[in-house]
């Protein structure tokens, strides 16, 4: 029987996330939305290089789109070169792209990148997360609350074992 080649490409699942972006803003809502790419900078990313903690989006001429996420030139014998922190547009419907800007424009949101993924028919997305900024004492809050969920998970763990 013929064994198949494991590949270290990832075909769908996480291939960069931005951890940051839910510690510095208070995400209200998140939609996932397509991204448009070059064939090398789909390589580069199911191989998960790329790095999106840099990254935002803003809106040009009526659309949406990522600029400073960091996809690496792919080095699997192609000879092509991109422009690894180009402008990428994100391909959202009309109703979407209206209700996300009016959304910065009146409340003073932001539009946060929060991951790059492959989906179940390999496709790459985006989630995006509308959220507004936290402040110092709110980040300090959200550390408390976060301390406190697992010091608690660790506790009701630990319950039974030492009676």
């Amino acid at each position: 029987m013929a064994e198949k080649k494991k590949s270290s490409m990832i075909s769908h699942g996480l291939a960069a996330q931005n951890r940051k972006g839910r510690f510095n803003y208070e995400i209200l809502e998140t939609t996932e939305a397509g991204i448009v790419l070059k064939g090398p900078e789909v390589k580069s990313l199911r191989l998960g290089r790329a790095t999106i903690t840099e990254a935002y989006a803003v809106e040009r001429d009526g659309e949406i789109w990522l600029l400073n996420a960091y996809i690496p030139e792919y080095q699997g014998g192609v000879l092509s070169r991109f422009d690894t922190r180009a402008p990428r547009k994100l391909l959202l419907h009309k109703k979407q792209v209206v209700h996300y800007l009016d959304a910065v424009s009146r409340d003073g949101a932001s539009i946060v990148p929060l991951d790059v993924h492959f989906n179940e028919r390999g496709v790459a997305k985006v989630t995006l997360g509308l959220g507004r900024g936290r402040k110092k004492e709110d980040k300090r809050q959200h550390i408390a609350d976060r301390d406190w969920q697992r010091d608690k998970a660790r506790l009701l763990r630990n319950k039974g074992r030492y009676d």
